[in-house]
C-alpha cells in the first residue's frame, strides 16, 4: 500500500516526522564506538572470516561470464531454481520457482516489501520482543501501527529456550485491525528456537483470528546440539498464509551480498513482488548467479553440516570466555549471538535517558574493549526495562578475535 493512498488526514500523517523519529541504529552507534576505542567488535552481526570458496569462484565465474545485466525482477533463473531444489523437500511440497519465490535485497528487504505489500494504514502488525530492529521501522512506514508482545525467561534458567511467549498475552494482543504477525526463529538476539508445541500454538491463533505471518528464518541453518529448526508453513493451514524469508549474507557468510528471499503460496509472494519492483526491482544479477551455483553445490559438499558444526564450536569457545569472566550467558540453540546477565555489574553512569543496558555496553567496550550490543534496543519503550540487565555478543568471528576478547574479558572481569 502506498503512502500516498492512506486514509489518514493530511494534517495527521507526517511520513517525514515519522522516519526521522528512527534516529541512529544502535550498530552504528556501537560500531563507531567500537573503532574509536579499538575494540573487540562482538556487537555487529556479521561474519569477519572469507566466505566460502566455491561461492567466491562461483561469483568470479559469472563476472568472467558478464553476467552484469538487470535480471528477472522476481529473481534470477539459477537462484529460483536453486532454491526450489533445495527448500521444496524441507516444505514438503513442490515450490514453483517462478511464482511462489522473490528474491530481495537481503532479508530485510524482504521484510519491508513483505510489509508494504500487506499492511495498510491503519492496520496493526504484532511483534514478538526482543525483535530485528528494522521490523517496527518497516510498520510505521507502511502506515501500520506495531503491537508489542514480549517473551520471558523462565526464573532461574540460563537457556534460550526457558524463553516462553505467553500464549494468552498474545491473543490478547489481536484485535479486530490485526493484519500480520512477524516471528523470528532461530531468533536475534535470544537464538531461542521455537519448538512443535510453541509454534503450533501460535499457528491455531494465527488460523483462528484469520491473520498473515512472517516467518523470519535466515539463521535456519545455524542450530545446534539436538535441536531442529521446525517451519511453521509445514503446519496444516499455515502454507496458505505464511510469508517465510532467507538469507545468503547469513547461509554463506556474504552479508555484504545482501540477497535474501521470500518463499510463499502465489497470492502472497505476487504481492510481495508487486512492492519489490517499486523498491529495488531486482538484486545484483552476477551474485544471484553465484548464490544459485552455491545452492547447487552446498548438499554434496557437507556444508550445512560443516557450517553448523563452525558456529557451534565458535559458541561454545565464547561460552566459556563469558562464563570465567562471570558474565552468565544465556545458552543459545540457534543463530551467532548470545545474550549475557550483567546484573551483577555496576552501574557506570548513563547518557541522558538511556537504558542501564546501554550504560553497561557503551562501558563493555570502551574500558573493557569488547563491544557489545544493548538489547534494550529490540524492544518497545515500555518494555526496555526488561533488558536492562542484558548485553548480546555476537561470535560469527575468527578464532583469533574470539581468542583476544576472551583474554580482555578475564583480564578485566575476573
Amino acid at each position: 500500500m502506498s503512502l500516498a493512498n492512506s486514509t489518514l488526514a493530511p494534517s495527521s500523517f507526517q511520513p517525514a516526522q515519522r522516519i526521522r523519529s528512527f534516529g541512529t541504529t544502535v550498530f552504528s552507534e556501537f560500531t563507531t564506538l567500537a573503532i574509536e576505542k579499538n575494540a573487540v567488535n562482538l556487537g555487529q552481526g556479521f561474519p569477519d572470516f572469507p566466505a566460502p570458496d566455491f561461492i567466491i569462484e562461483a561469483a568470479q565465474e559469472a563476472l568472467g561470464r558478464h553476467i552484469n545485466q538487470y535480471s528477472r525482477g522476481a529473481g534470477h533463473l539459477r537462484l529460483v531454481n536453486a532454491i526450489s531444489t533445495v527448500y521444496s523437500p524441507l516444505f514438503g511440497r513442490k515450490i514453483d520457482p517462478l511464482s511462489e519465490i522473490v528474491v530481495t535485497v537481503g532479508a530485510t528487504e524482504g521484510i519491508f516489501a513483505t510489509v508494504q505489500a500487506l499492511v495498510s494504514p491503519g492496520d496493526e502488525v504484532i511483534l514478538i520482543e526482543p525483535f530485528y530492529d528494522s521490523y517496527p521501522a518497516a510498520v510505521i512506514m507502511a502506515g501500520g501501527a506495531p503491537v508489542y508482545v514480549p517473551m520471558r525467561p523462565q526464573p532461574g534458567s540460563h537457556s534460550a529456550a526457558a524463553w516462553r511467549l505467553d500464549m494468552a498475552e498474545l491473543e490478547a494482543a489481536i484485535s479486530p485491525r490485526t493484519r500480520l504477525l512477524i516471528i523470528n526463529t532461530p531468533s536475534n538476539p535470544i537464538g531461542k528456537v521455537f519448538d512443535r508445541e510453541e509454534l503450533t500454538a501460535i499457528a491455531q491463533l494465527v488460523k483462528k483470528h484469520d491473520l498473515l505471518l512472517l516467518s523470519d528464518e535466515v539463521y535456519e541453518w545455524m542450530v545446534y546440539d539436538d535441536v531442529q529448526h521446525m517451519r511453521i508453513a509445514t503446519l496444516p493451514g499455515m502454507w496458505e498464509r505464511t510469508i517465510t524469508l532467507g538469507s545468503a549474507g547469513k547461509t554463506f557468510s556474504v552479508t555484504g551480498w545482501k540477497i535474501g528471499w521470500t518463499i510463499a503460496p502465489s497470492p502472497l509472494a505476487h504481492a510481495v513482488l508487486m512492492a519489490h519492483q517499486w523498491i529495488p526491482y531486482c538484486v545484483a544479477t552476477p551474485l544471484q548467479e553465484a548464490v544459485g551455483v552455491a545452492f547447487e553445490q552446498a548438499d554434496r559438499r557437507g556444508y550445512f553440516a560443516e557450517l553448523r558444526a563452525m558456529y557451534q564450536a565458535k559458541r561454545d569457545k565464547l561460552m566459556v570466555a563469558l562464563t570465567h569472566a562471570g558474565l552468565p550467558p544465556i545458552q543459545p540453540d540457534g543463530s551467532y549471538f548470545i545474550l549475557v546477565e550483567t546484573g551483577q555489574l555496576p552501574s557506570p553512569p548513563s547518557q541522558g535517558q538511556d537504558p542501564r543496558d546501554f550504560a553497561i555496553c557503551r562501558w563493555l567496550t570502551a574500558e573493557i574493549g569488547v563491544a557489545a550490543i544493548p538489547p534494550s534496543a529490540f524492544y518497545c519503550a515500555e518494555h526496555k526495562h526488561l533488558a536492562r540487565d542484558l548485553a548480546r555478543f555476537c561470535f560469527c568471528k575468527t578464532e583469533s578475535v574470539l581468542d583476544e576478547a576472551s583474554r580482555r574479558l578475564r583480564a578485566k572481569l575476573s
